[in-house]
């Protein structure tokens, strides 16, 4: 089989299954007409991106309370620890 029969076959079997899909009627529609979704509505996708970019800048506040009191509470444990190695110095 060389390259040019290669080709034609494949364009034998597009141009069959066309058919076919034509024949049982499936459509050749988008997903979105499938579910039935109305159209896209830009406002409404402009106003959601705002709250994501909203939603995302909350995160991170969030992620930085979070890390910060981290660092403090490991901080405040260094320091007890610190104490009490020191009062055990003390008494040895």
């Amino acid at each position: 089989m060389n390259a040019y029969e290669f080709v034609l076959g494949i364009i034998v079997l597009v141009f069959a299954f066309s058919i076919i899909k034509h024949r049982l009627g499936i459509p050749s529609r988008s997903m979105r007409e499938m579910r039935g979704d109305p159209p896209v509505n830009d406002a409404e996708n402009a106003r959601l991106k705002g709250q994501v970019h909203q939603l995302q800048d909350r995160i991170k506040v969030l992620e930085r309370i979070v890390t910060d009191r981290g660092a403090q509470t490991a901080e405040q444990i260094d320091a007890l620890r610190d104490r009490d190695r020191m009062q055990e110095e003390d008494k040895a």
